[in-house]
């Protein structure tokens, strides 16, 4: 039953993760359009009738039709993408309200469809027709859903959302809004609250202030006074580490808008629940009471962005109700840690910390035992081969950006010359290049998605000490990683067969400037010849800003185009050719992979 109940979690911990991966993306739209409506509708700031005009083409269509296409892309690359958005168009006009949760259906379906045509169909079609068939396979899938969005999935949709409405409406009627804090709150502390953000609150707000100029959705799991409470008990009340890092965790929390900084002060004292429950009662009492709402998603969860999102007549409203979360929220703290006579040690705030991820590991399903076990280490990864280092967590912004901020600064002061990003795991592409940093829990879940990568796994992405050994063992290893490349450059740049070294090909790449035309047609007759062997080469065709640095791929470009490509992918081997129907460069490339085997 136990395992049951895991399986529940893990599900739902994906779904709301999935959700808010197609929204988070997109939170700038949201703003944009947040902005706009606050200046230019006729009780803004600005008013403008011209410019007003925007806000209801953005809400209809700019902003389902950006989901459905983050849904598909995320299912399968550009081509999901475009067949997702071909599929929100139905929903968007068979509807009457802004059709957020039919993007959120109709994207992903749009990219699993074709997706499910490209491995049945992609190893059949004849040579040079391949830009005819996926063209006319996006055409019509998109066209085949945007059908049945129409006639089916909007309207149906449509009354969903109209029964969701009436009950956020009866809710709040009833004045029982304030109670959805009992769960926001510690739900926020199981890493739910992307989910709950931006997979619920977000589209179901902003279908709210369509109809009434704002939302108190907006502020339900925004709302920085709960966490700013406890953290302001601990910098007052609180002991050893934990009271003299609370007052930088407060800048980040309550400016930064990054809550995940407070968890492991909650954690480490968890009758402080009841501090974060009470703040998250109070304050949305408060908010309702005073008809406090926000325009637009604020997110991150900052101050700033949240008064960014206000309008005029509820910033003494949100005021009002930041301040009366913190007062109780820190007064409930203050009790507990005060009765507390525990010293709290900077070991204490470690464990903690580690078993934030353990009840995040828990929501979503997995094994302690397991996840030790998968989790990538600095020992084993090959930092020498790295070009780049990525975070990646489940929504790619929060904490990891936090991280890559950190990681960033360390290796620019030893001289480091990497770049470091952070992406959501969804994202993730595969590339023998990259340093993938994650979190253990979701460590599986990414190297599932990047298997050629390096991996190191952390149990908390805003204070590891992994990235002081990742900084020295990369500048330990600076002279022979540069002798690497000149080695690299060397073979690389090359247009004679004879110069490749091809058993260690695992990918072969026709990059040109649009990816299609002759690449497709080159590409096609040599997946032909390889077919006839058993060598097992994957051959692809895709533009030259797509190229991946992979150091198993072989790209074939044209010379004209070689150095474009040498920069996108320079650990790759390279073979530049005139003309990419050269069939006989072919042949030679496949007789000696062929004794190379």
């Amino acid at each position: 039953m136990a395992q049951g109940n895991k399986g529940v979690k893990a599900k739902v911990q994906q779904l709301g993760s999935n959700l808010s991966s197609m929204v988070m993306p997109n939170i700038g739209a949201f703003i944009a359009w947040g902005v706009i409506t606050a200046l230019f509708i006729p009780d803004g700031f600005l008013p403008n009738e011209q410019l007003a005009s925007m806000t209801d083409p953005m809400i209809t269509y700019l902003l389902p039709l950006l989901i459905g296409y983050t849904g598909g892309s995320m299912l399968h690359d550009q081509r999901g993408a475009v067949v997702g958005a071909i599929a929100t168009m139905g929903v968007i006009v068979g509807s009457d309200v802004p059709m957020f949760i039919g993007a959120m259906i109709m994207g992903p379906l749009g990219g699993w469809c074709v997706k499910k045509f490209d491995e049945k169909f992609s190893d059949k079609i004849r040579a040079g027709f391949e830009m005819l068939v996926n063209n006319f396979s996006s055409g019509l899938i998109g066209f085949a859903l945007a059908i049945i969005g129409y006639f089916a999935i909007g309207p149906l949709v449509s009354i969903l959302t109209e029964w969701l409405g009436l009950g956020v409406a009866a809710i709040i009627r009833a004045s029982l809004l304030p109670l959805a804090n009992i769960f926001i709150e510690p739900a926020k502390i199981l890493f739910l609250n992307n989910a709950i953000n931006h997979g619920i609150l977000t589209p179901l707000g902003t279908e709210q202030s369509v109809e009434t100029g704002k939302s108190i959705l907006f502020l339900l799991e925004a709302n920085p006074g709960p966490g700013l409470g406890v953290l302001l008990a601990f910098t007052v009340f609180g002991r050893g580490a934990a009271r003299s890092s609370a007052p930088g965790a407060i800048l980040i929390q309550f400016v930064g808008g990054i809550h995940e900084i407070y968890f492991p002060y909650v954690m480490m004292k968890p009758l402080l629940f009841l501090a974060v429950i009470a703040g998250g009662v109070s304050g949305t009492f408060t908010f309702q009471l005073l008809d406090a709402g926000l325009r637009a998603a604020a997110s991150p969860g900052s101050i700033i962005a949240i008064f960014g999102m206000a309008p005029p007549n509820s910033y003494v409203a949100i005021i009002a109700g930041v301040i009366v979360a913190t007062i109780v929220s820190f007064l409930v703290a203050m009790v507990i840690i005060k009765s507390d006579h525990s010293e709290a040690t900077e070991e204490d705030l470690a464990e903690q910390q580690a078993a934030v991820q353990s009840a995040k590991q828990e929501s979503k399903g997995q094994d302690q035992e397991t996840e030790a076990t998968a989790s990538g280490n600095v020992e084993n990864a090959e930092l020498h081969k790295v070009n780049q280092v990525v975070f990646a967590c489940d929504a790619g912004m929060g904490s990891s950006a936090m991280g890559a901020s950190v990681l960033r600064k360390k290796m620019k002061e030893a001289g480091i010359d990497i770049p470091v990003t952070n992406i959501s795991i969804g994202k993730l592409e595969d590339d023998a290049g990259k340093l993938v940093i994650t979190q253990n829990e979701l460590h599986d879940r990414a190297v599932q998605k990047a298997p050629s990568a390096e991996f190191v796994s952390v149990e908390n992405f805003m204070d590891s000490p992994r990235y002081g050994e990742i900084v020295e063992r990369m500048k330990n290893e600076t002279t022979q990683t540069q002798n690497q490349e000149t080695s690299s450059t060397e073979t690389n740049e090359t247009t004679d067969i004879e110069g490749l070294t091809l058993e260690n090909v695992k990918h072969i790449v026709f990059a040109c400037d649009a990816g299609m035309g002759s690449s497709a047609m080159g590409a096609s007759v040599l997946r032909n010849m390889l077919k006839k062997t058993e060598l097992n080469v994957d051959v692809t065709n895709i533009e030259i800003n797509q190229l991946d640095d992979d150091g198993q791929a072989l790209v074939i470009t044209q010379k004209e185009l070689y150095d474009r490509a040498h920069q996108q992918s320079p650990s790759a081997q390279f073979l530049a050719v005139d003309n990419f129907m050269d069939t006989e460069v072919y042949e030679e490339i496949v007789d000696r992979m062929e004794k190379q085997s």
